[in-house]
């Protein structure tokens, strides 16, 4: 390839400078474009970077281009209505179509296989609720004994979005759009920043491992500062970040290229430099420590709800914190269940492929614990994970949840087009980038009105399925009203698949067998599993 490249070049170099010379000037146009890729194949075969590129100049560079349009002509040109990731194109378009207010309904029934292995469904009633009776905006009070401020919560939220892994204006239309629809905004970890303020929407303040936001210098939880902030009214819950399902046990990422001098004020660090949070926290060592500590941050804050957000990984270490809450008679207002299929701005693959319990079985568990050890009734279950639907918003409350954060539906409402850049600082919608020229694509005033239809429009499905199951409150769904499809003449609720465990029944009665390991390695005065 080499020697054909040579031969070629300099044939068509002489030839066309020739017919230029001889003929007519408009030759050295073409003998001119020959020329530059004359050169840039010689660049190609001298560079060492790049085998392709060295074999095959000038052709080889065909790859990256590939490359880069791939993934956008598989998204337009090949997958099909159901088989896209992470989210296929029927729950992209719902979402797009609710936010915009058209129509939201489907022609000629459903694409999916009703008889795959795993399709699930929800059960209906020969006698559903009317429509109108149901109670369209349904809320859960957060708040137990300890707490001064009780919170009256949407079932549905925003998830945590950092401010620098996504743009000012996203979070603007994001808590504008809480505002006008009355449900709160997970800040992330990133720290309460001006533009959360902004628009004067209700906030949950996620405080991470680096403690962004409320640091000392060294990195330290400063708790004079998360006092002062923490007191702002718009304020109405604190979250303490454990782990989240796109990468337990790793700290969250920062590019550097999205660390400008105003992030890097609200969170205290040093601008354009990558951040990577610390994977653990420096405030408590032990399951003792943690909940100590999360009494710590409600006396501090004046008494507001304060929980914590978990991707479930040992088992035992969940247990150990309950037991530390029951010892200590200290109960956090709210648990948020990560599933390992949340998503993220940045993460190594093997942590967001194959690191953490996906959603539905931690769910089963955190319910089935709190049950067991009779505190269920002390705090609520927010869950997270790929929710985007009525339906996945049902299934989660069957399970045992009381409400949900949304992360990616929010985006789509947004505009998002999952063009898998997130991490890139070049997000063609403005939404995970910090680049100027981008985000002003994301105009405020219109955005945060898709942000509130979407919302509404999705409770008010949600709502239509309660009738529809024959039930008019949240607290009546339960998991005998999911089915699914195990094999092809075999079906299952969820109450069979995952079977409730009795209140109490853990302090009265023998541990059921599959938790036996865990409450055997539970200790809660260290992590880990020791034998």
């Amino acid at each position: 390839m080499k020697n054909n490249f040579y031969i070629t070049t300099t044939i068509a170099l002489i030839i066309t400078f020739a017919l230029g010379y001889f003929l007519s000037s408009n030759w050295y146009v073409l003998f001119g474009i020959i020329l530059i890729f004359t050169i840039l194949g010689y660049y190609d075969l001298s560079q060492t970077k790049h085998t392709i590129m060295r074999n095959y100049p000038v052709l080889g560079r065909l790859r990256f281009v590939l490359e880069e349009l791939r993934p956008k002509m598989y998204q337009y040109f090949i997958e099909s209505d159901i088989d896209g990731r992470p989210f296929n194109r029927v729950d992209r378009s719902t979402v797009y179509q609710r936010a915009k207010g058209v129509r939201d309904t489907i022609p000629f029934g459903t694409q999916l296989d009703v008889y795959a292995e795993g399709y699930e469904w929800i059960c209906h009633t020969i006698a559903p609720k009317p429509f109108d009776t149901i109670n369209h905006d349904p809320r859960i009070l957060i708040g137990n004994k300890g707490c001064k401020h009780p919170y009256s919560s949407s079932i549905i939220n925003i998830s945590a979005m950092s401010f620098g892994a996504i743009s000012a204006n996203a979070v603007r239309a994001l808590n504008a759009g809480a505002k006008i629809g009355n449900f709160a905004h997970n800040t992330g970890e990133g720290g309460l920043s001006h533009h959360h303020l902004e628009e004067d929407g209700d906030l949950i303040w996620q405080i991470g491992t680096a403690y962004f936001g409320c640091r000392d210098e060294e990195g330290k939880f400063d708790p004079e500062l998360f006092a002062e902030k923490s007191k702002n009214p718009n304020v109405k819950m604190i979250e303490l970040k454990i782990s989240q399902g796109a990468k337990p046990g790793h700290g969250g990422i920062l590019p550097a290229e999205k660390n400008s001098e105003e992030i890097a004020k609200i969170r205290h660090i040093k601008p354009f430099t990558k951040v990577s949070s610390p994977p653990y926290h420096t405030a408590f060592d032990t399951p003792l420590e943690m909940v100590q500590f999360i009494q710590k941050l409600r006396d501090l804050s004046g008494g507001k709800p304060v929980g914590f957000k978990l991707c479930i990984g040992y088992k035992s270490e969940f247990i150990s914190i309950c037991q530390a809450m029951i010892e200590l008679d200290i109960y956090p207002d709210f648990i948020a269940v990560d599933g390992g299929e949340g998503g993220t701005g940045a993460a190594p693959p093997e942590f967001s492929n194959y690191v953490g319990a996906p959603l539905i079985d931690s769910l089963d568990f955190v319910h089935n614990i709190l049950n067991g050890l009779d505190i269920r009734q002390h705090i609520k279950i927010i869950a997270s994970g790929k929710i985007t639907s009525a339906f996945h918003v049902a299934r989660v409350i069957a399970l045992g949840a009381d409400g949900c954060y949304q992360a990616r539906g929010m985006m789509i409402s947004l505009g998002c087009i999952q063009a898998l850049m997130c991490n890139t600082n070049e997000c063609p919608t403005g939404i995970t980038t910090q680049d100027p020229k981008l985000t002003r694509g994301l105009v405020v005033e219109d955005k945060k009105f898709r942000v509130a239809n979407y919302h509404k429009t999705t409770l008010k499905n949600f709502a239509e399925l309660l009738g529809a199951t024959g039930v008019t409150e949240t607290k009546n769904l339960m998991r005998s009203h999911i089915y699914r499809r195990v094999s092809l003449n075999s079906m299952i609720t969820y109450e069979e698949l995952f079977p409730s465990i009795k209140v109490g029944s853990m302090l009265t009665e023998e541990v059921p067998a599959k938790y036996k390991m865990d409450f055997a390695f539970a200790d809660k005065t260290r992590w880990g599993i020791h034998p």
